[in-house]
């Protein structure tokens, strides 16, 4: 794919995702700052490839309705961004925080927000675990390649307010991780409610959305100690 046909791929996700022609531009100057930046944090930075991997894989999440309503998200383990900073450009009446613990990703996100003039988007520099003022802040949370499904319910969770929802970004079904994950789900307050296969491009296979509501209020003890949701994850049992 050339870089003109990267920029009618944009032109397509517009017309798909009904974004305005500013949206569309700092879409384009989030793959141009992926393409100039060798620092970037992805492997996948020609606007060829990242026009889909990056931004169609991100805006699928605009067919859920709980993420096209949301006022407050957070993108935990944000990396280069994604899901959150596309999110942010097409839903520019909601804030995005951006939860990355490591200093150097941080940096590469703040001057992303700040070479495509977003406004509703704010970086967390620390780790999810310790950021007390997310607390029981958010409609929606989005994981994208953040870890196993059941560490990413447990970082979710007490972000979440009652009635907020998880979309966790996943490729092909792994049914142990699943029941593991809707294990975890059940001691801290969230129910799995759907999984969603999605085509974000022509050609994608095995992309899904695992959606989790939370039903009950965080239970006491969460979240635990940085580090303990990986090194010790819930849901193991049988």
């Amino acid at each position: 794919m050339s870089t003109e046909l990267a920029e009618q791929r944009l032109q397509e996700l517009a017309a798909r995702y009904g974004l305005s022609s500013a949206q569309t531009a700092q879409l384009q100057g989030l793959l141009a700052m992926l393409a100039d930046d060798r620092h970037a944090p992805t492997s996948v930075r020609c606007a060829q490839r990242a026009v889909d991997a990056h931004i169609a894989d991100s805006l699928v999440a605009l067919e859920l309705e709980p993420v096209r309503a949301a006022q407050a998200i957070a993108d935990v383990g944000s990396g280069s961004g994604f899901p959150g900073l596309a999110l942010a450009v097409a839903l520019q009446g909601s804030v995005v925080q951006l939860v990355e613990s490591q200093a150097r990703k941080c940096l590469y996100l703040e001057r992303a927000i700040a070479e495509i003039g977003l406004g509703n988007a704010r970086v967390v520099c620390q780790r999810v675990e310790g950021w007390s003022e997310g607390q029981g802040a958010f409609d929606v949370v989005v994981g994208r390649a953040v870890g196993p499904q059941a560490v990413v319910v447990e970082y979710a969770a007490p972000l979440l307010r009652r009635g907020g929802m998880l979309v966790d970004w996943r490729g092909s079904r792994a049914g142990a991780e699943e029941q593991r994950a809707a294990r975890a789900a059940k001691q801290l307050g969230m129910r799995r409610t759907e999984i969603r296969r999605v085509i974000p491009f022509a050609g994608a296979r095995n992309r899904h959305l695992h959606l989790y509501l939370k039903v009950s209020d965080t239970p006491p003890g969460f979240p635990r100690r940085p580090g303990m949701a990986s090194r010790r994850p819930l849901g193991a049992g049988p």
